[in-house]
């Protein structure tokens, strides 16, 4: 069982109850990590994430379909269930997943989680195309630049993506400008296709 604290989280117009591990680093696991360079990315408490948090808080996204990619704790996750939409969190780290689950029924929100790596999307392209992605802070990692590449255009059509500034992210929307129209909402990017 995880040990984890409460903190409560402002994200634009809501207040959210979450639960976290105290100690990120403490969870980092040397025999994880040579497997697969697995890193407990999904326990810290991310700026990004709770400013997509808010961006999605805005929005009216009642019968939506939502995907969000890399969920680690869940706030854009259960932002998104809190503003109407069907929501799938997915990430790569089971503990994540129990997070995001915990987090959504302490805010009263309904958020389905599925462990999903980007490497063997199956499961996601199985429930595509949905009608917004959300991804926050997903870029710390340059085989995340290319993952997201390829695979973004088969889930959706508008991405919000919040980014802190990784140096991974002029590859990416440099790249991703072949095919999205990139814009800003509030403190997030936002990525649309044509079609």
């Amino acid at each position: 069982m995880l040990d984890l604290v409460e903190e409560t989280v402002r994200a634009g117009p809501l207040e959210l109850r979450i639960l976290r591990p105290p100690n990120a680093d403490a969870l980092i696991d040397e025999a994880r990590f040579g497997e697969d360079e697995f890193m407990p990315y999904w326990a810290e408490l991310w700026a990004s994430g709770v400013a997509l948090a808010a961006a999605v808080a805005a929005r009216d996204l009642r019968g939506a379909q939502v995907l969000e990619l890399g969920c680690g704790l869940g706030l854009p996750s259960v932002a998104a269930a809190l503003s109407g939409a069907r929501v799938l969190a997915t990430d790569w780290a089971p503990e994540a997943l129990e997070v995001t689950r915990r987090n959504a029924e302490r805010n009263g929100a309904l958020v389905e989680t599925v462990l999903a790596d980007w490497s063997a999307p199956d499961a996601l392209l199985e429930r595509a195309p949905f009608d917004l992605v959300l991804c926050a802070d997903v870029l710390y990692e340059p085989r995340n630049v290319d993952a997201l590449l390829g695979l973004l255009p088969r889930l959706g059509s508008e991405v919000l993506l919040g980014e802190p500034g990784r140096p991974t992210a002029a590859r990416f929307f440099e790249a991703a400008e072949r095919e999205w129209t990139i814009g800003r909402e509030g403190d997030v990017n936002v990525l649309r296709r044509a079609g």
